[in-house]
């Protein structure tokens, strides 16, 4: 039985912690959120896609820590407000937003559309980087409707009103297993192991 090896997480979000190490758990790594180290530099979010932003915070923690690291940059793209909120999904309703003031704040725009122009997608960008190596990038994305009201208690972010047509579910209804069978980071993961693997 081989030692479980160690990641950084380059995030302090326990939600995304809790996510990454089910999906990491057969492949037998462990996941150290940045919570868990003194001193970690904050990476400033700001490039305009979401690998840019995966990459900073990957090299970025890597480099400081000399470990390996994974970035990630997700966030949500609504096509009745140009992909908006993007890589501002998790400070669409100011710096500091809770998700609640985020998803408030998107229903409240999304007032006067109609159900079938309320179509969305979460987008997930992942970079591994082992200290003195080129990033090993992965994407994914799931795609949704945004729901009139916020329904379920699981998941974090926007989960409560992203609605899966196909499941008959919103995101935040779903158990933590079937979600990371179909989520956007779920498929940025697999493609991610898949990389490694091969």
């Amino acid at each position: 039985m081989s030692e479980r090896k160690q990641v950084v997480l380059a995030t302090r979000n326990q939600g995304k912690v809790r996510e990454f190490n089910r999906l990491f758990a057969p492949l037998g790594w462990e996941g150290i959120s940045l919570a868990d180290y003194e001193g970690v530099p904050e990476v400033v979010e700001d490039g305009d896609t979401f690998e840019a932003n995966a990459v900073k915070k990957a090299v970025t923690i890597s480099t400081y820590l000399g470990l390996p690291a994974l970035g990630d940059d997700s966030g949500l793209e609504v096509d009745a407000l140009d992909g908006a909120p993007g890589v501002y999904s998790a400070r669409y309703a100011g710096e500091d937003a809770t998700d609640e003031e985020n998803w408030r704040k998107l229903l409240q725009k999304l007032d006067a559309v109609p159900n079938a122009e309320r179509t969305a997608r979460f987008r997930c960008a992942l970079a591994f980087v082992v200290p003195g190596e080129e990033p090993v990038i992965a994407a994914g994305a799931c795609e949704g409707v945004i729901a009139r009201e916020p329904a379920g208690t699981n998941g974090f972010g926007y989960d409560p009103v992203f609605y899966l047509p196909q499941l008959g579910k919103m995101m935040a209804q779903l158990p933590p297993e079937e979600k990371n069978r179909i989520s956007h980071r779920a498929q940025a993961m697999q493609q991610l192991l898949a990389i490694l693997r091969g």
